[in-house]
């Protein structure tokens, strides 16, 4: 409806195109001066004008289309059990590793023993230890799991575990088939040390 009209009101026929002269002093010649003294005044200001106008709502869309919610859900993603493991999906698998607190509880670590990729763990069985210069760390699987992957760099670097325990010291992935829904978001955790701290 509007294409016609604008088209009508321009002189031009909205079917075949051709010129079309309406009755002087109608509505439509009316129209159609006001819409080539529009016309004119647009083509005089240059085409920066109607550029400018369409540039706003792209750059609006772009800016609105960022994906600001990948790294929120990367970083709450993370989930903590009681036993101070921590997990973070990956794709199809599942990244674990321990919290910045218990590897500061078990100290400088000096060789970790990892399971072989394929094995298969029940919840809370233990999947690997870690064995610092004072004592040996249990680490538990949070939920029924088989082993995709280990931290091949853990043979070399153990102490990885210590200066980066939430990301290159990871231990194992692992491909979850039980309930993991008892894990702790961070902010639960955190007031879980917190209590554990005060008992010390």
């Amino acid at each position: 409806w509007l294409k016609s009209h604008l088209v009508e009101a321009t002189g031009v026929c909205s079917h075949c195109r051709c010129p079309q002269q309406p009755p002087p002093h109608s509505p439509t010649a009316t129209m159609a001066l006001v819409a080539r003294s529009v016309a004119s005044a647009l083509l005089r200001r240059g085409s920066g004008a109607s550029r400018s106008a369409f540039a706003a709502p792209r750059a609006h869309q772009m800016l609105s289309s960022r994906p600001y919610g990948i790294f929120a859900r990367g970083f709450s993603d993370v989930r903590f059990a009681k036993t101070h493991e921590w997990v973070r999906g990956e794709g199809e698998a599942s990244v674990l590793g321990i919290s910045d607190f218990a590897q500061g509880q078990l100290g400088e670590v000096v060789y970790c023993d990892l399971p072989d990729e394929g094995a298969t763990f029940k919840a809370s069985e233990t999947i690997c230890t870690l064995e610092s210069v004072k004592a040996v760390g249990e680490v538990y699987a949070p939920a029924d799991c088989e082993v995709v992957a280990v931290n091949e760099k853990l043979g070399d670097e153990p102490a990885l575990v210590n200066s980066s325990p939430e990301s290159d010291g990871w231990l194992v992935k692992v491909r979850l088939s039980g309930d993991a829904s008892g894990l702790m978001g961070r902010a639960e955790y955190d007031k879980l040390v917190e209590a554990e701290s005060k008992e010390e």
